[in-house]
């Protein structure tokens, strides 16, 4: 079996993919995206190259011997007019912007579809480092109440109707009563909107209410950006009293999932995995 390619942008995501397949005994090299990308990727075999440089990363995947590709770890959307794209990328450009309009998912799909094109084999989390993907029950001490599990269920049905607007991956829900849904803001901002509520609807520190649910989008290339949990997004959640978490089991990822369940039962929040 040849290497694993880890393209990587920001956040903690690659990290652990790379390491993931590393313990497992897999060679890794890390295609680091310029501006994107953090300073652990020195710890492995790696190139840096910038957004519009896919002939430099195609030629870079193949010379490390990757057999197998895996994209992750946050980018934001990009300006096309602002990318210098290099020869290869210029015969790509009009599938890729034409996909752009459609929607992220689109986007993802032809960014997979030009690496395919090239010969190479794009994997998802699942089969790259699938130590990180959630499984089903409850992850640490807490369990949830009939309550929350109501409030879970609601919340599922919503993040899976909105994903098929390709919309978002999240929603909180509270006694019932839909309090947020995730948007282009992402996870966090999501979640510190609650905050602002009237306080009769939401939880409180006294009180704690409230589920946040992430679950892919039904239309979404699980090969590429699955809802992610890690421990700020815990820490998120336990600021603005929720009571816990849940996400699909087998379609989310956990990173550091020890010390992720371990701060949430520090912090008095259940964690858990639905069944789909």
């Amino acid at each position: 079996m040849g290497a694993l390619g880890v393209i990587a942008g920001g956040g903690a995501l690659p990290r652990s993919i790379a390491e993931s397949a590393r313990t497992a005994g897999r060679e890794v090299f890390v295609l680091g995206l310029g501006g994107y990308a953090e300073g652990w990727i020195a710890g492995f075999p790696h190139e840096t190259v910038a957004l519009g440089e896919l002939g430099k990363a195609v030629k870079a995947l193949r010379a490390h011997h990757c057999d197998d590709v895996t994209l992750a770890g946050k980018v934001s959307r990009p300006r096309f007019a602002e990318i210098r794209l290099d020869a290869k990328a210029v015969l790509a450009a009009p599938r890729v912007i034409a996909a752009a309009l459609k929607g992220d998912d689109a986007l993802l799909r032809a960014v997979i579809d030009m690496f395919e094109r090239e010969g190479l084999r794009v994997i998802g989390t699942a089969e790259a480092a699938p130590d990180l993907i959630a499984k089903a029950g409850t992850m640490g001490r807490i369990a949830p109440s009939t309550q929350a599990r109501s409030d879970i269920a609601a919340a599922l049905e919503i993040v899976r109707a909105m994903g098929t607007f390709d919309v978002g991956q999240a929603a909180i829900v509270c006694d019932g009563l839909p309090l947020a849904v995730e948007a282009a803001e992402g996870t966090d901002a999501m979640i510190a909107r609650v905050a602002s509520l009237p306080e009769q609807i939401r939880g409180t520190r006294d009180k704690p209410r409230g589920v946040l649910v992430k679950a892919p989008k039904p239309t979404q290339d699980r090969r590429t950006d699955l809802p992610v949990v890690g421990i700020e997004t815990v820490r998120n959640a336990h600021a603005v009293f929720l009571t816990g978490l849940a996400v699909e089991a087998g379609g989310a990822l956990i990173v550091d999932r020890e010390a992720v369940v371990a701060e949430a039962d520090r912090l008095g929040l259940f964690l858990q995995g639905i069944a789909n």
